[in-house]
């Protein structure tokens, strides 16, 4: 059965890890339900004290032991909340649940609270952040008030602090669906390509523990990308047993066409007019105008409503331009697949392509295919991946003048800036995770900027 959080209230609760999300369950439970008793199970080399001064919760009890112990320091517990970066997969947890512990997370404890209505939840291998900051900007556009949580915004248990709202939309990384016990009104995939298989233990389990958020209960209408194949068979497996499915990216639904975005063929919004780069974008807005849709909200005048819409952090994000040379932040693509998408963003222009980041085994074949037959496209590959990737290239047909190595960001920068030439796009998009040299993507986006502006 699903936990509430007003269930807590008296009970032994356990938590595994303090982030963000943690941080915010723990609060919210010493400051709504006091006579809960937290014990806090911690890895990291940081005092007790500054963990428990971290959580916002001054009677927990925080126990910084060996992972090798966290079963003994959680066994009596009667629910353990876990931080979405322990894998449900962990032998400890399976070991807690044969001991009668219940297993959750902040974000399914507030679903069971409010209920899934009028919620928007949105996940994929890519766009999440886009499409969920799309549609609560287009919703609050439409006259609904609205919410902003998730991986972006505010942790879900923070909306217990603030007023009702008609729509909340709600982004959800993969580590969150992949237990989560009850769905959104309103489901919606971007996509589906392979990653975080250091998580779930296999591609085909990550595909999974994304798509079961379709299927949960609470969910009335599953909003799928047409283009994806995994999303289309889905649908229709979905659609099959009765489910309503809608989906975005085809003709007779939101979708990207030459001119622009239209709705079953008749543009609605030109190019020029759109502050997103890239057709992946455009095919983000799709999404949100399609869940709005789903959920009943009527989406207000285009394009007027989009206007002051920022595009996110990191995200194709014009850092510099400079003698004639744009410089653009991509850090978040941590896929090949992103990696394409934001090449196919700049038509025309010369593109040095700075790439390379932690490897989890990525396929590097197609990008590799991609950056050989683009005419006048350079890369630079940065470590742990990078060499990857250059072979790849060169294995496509790429010219050696044009696949160069680096040691770091700095040396990239300093050989990025001696080729490109005034009309070019510098890039970086690294098309791998940033843990092997940065904190998260966002440290390596700042990174960039930081090179980038220099003189």
């Amino acid at each position: 059965m699903p936990v509430r959080f007003s269930e807590l209230d008296g009970a032994r609760v356990g938590v595994w890890g303090a982030g963000r999300e943690t941080r915010s369950f723990a609060a919210q439970l010493a400051r709504r339900l006091p006579s809960a008793q937290i014990t806090v199970a911690a890895f990291d080399t940081a005092p007790a004290s500054e963990v428990l001064d971290a959580l916002k919760a001054p009677t927990a009890q925080v126990v910084t032991t060996a992972e090798d112990d966290v079963v003994a320091v959680l066994s009596k517990c009667e629910v353990l909340v876990r931080s979405p970066g322990v894998s449900i997969h962990r032998p400890e947890l399976a070991a807690l649940r044969e001991m009668g512990v219940a297993i959750t997370t902040a974000t399914s404890l507030w679903l069971s609270e409010r209920g899934g209505g009028g919620v928007i939840g949105v996940t994929g291998t890519k766009g999440k952040s886009t499409t969920a900051a799309i549609a609560f900007h287009l919703a609050r556009a439409a006259g609904r008030t609205a919410h902003l949580a998730g991986n972006i915004g505010v942790p879900a248990l923070d909306l217990l602090d603030e007023e009702p709202a008609d729509v909340i939309v709600l982004e959800l990384s993969s580590y969150q669906t992949a237990d989560l016990d009850l769905g959104p009104e309103v489901a919606l995939v971007t996509n589906l390509f392979k990653e975080h298989t250091d998580w779930h233990g296999s591609e085909q389990a990550y595909r999974a523990e994304k798509l079961r958020v379709l299927e949960l209960p609470g969910v009335r209408v599953c909003v799928l990308n047409a283009r994806d194949q995994l999303l289309r068979a889905a649908g229709e497996r979905l659609a099959r047993d009765g489910a309503d499915v809608r989906h975005f990216g085809a003709s007779d639904s939101w979708d990207v066409i030459a001119g622009g975005v239209a709705l079953e063929g008749e543009l609605r919004i030109e190019r020029p007019e759109l502050a997103l780069l890239g057709e992946h974008n455009l095919l983000n807005l799709c999404a949100a105008l399609s869940a709005l849709e789903a959920l009943g909200v009527e989406p207000p005048p285009l394009p007027d409503s989009l206007e002051g819409f920022e595009p996110l952090p990191h995200r194709l994000e014009q850092v510099a331009e400079r003698d004639g040379v744009l410089w653009v932040n991509d850090s978040i693509s941590t896929t090949p697949e992103s990696t394409m998408a934001a090449l196919a963003s700049f038509p025309g222009r010369e593109i040095v392509l700075i790439a390379g980041g932690q490897d989890r085994g990525q396929d590097y074949t197609e990008l590799g295919r991609v950056l050989a037959e683009a005419r006048g496209t350079a890369v630079i590959g940065v470590p742990s991946t990078g060499p990857r990737l250059l072979a790849a290239a060169r294995d496509a047909g790429a010219q050696d003048s044009g696949v160069l190595q680096a040691a770091d960001m700095a040396e990239a920068v300093t050989l990025a800036r001696s080729r490109a030439q005034p009309g070019a796009v510098v890039l970086l998009s690294p098309a791998a995770p940033s843990y092997d040299s940065y904190r998260d993507f966002a440290q390596r986006g700042e990174r960039f900027r930081e090179l980038a502006e220099r003189p």
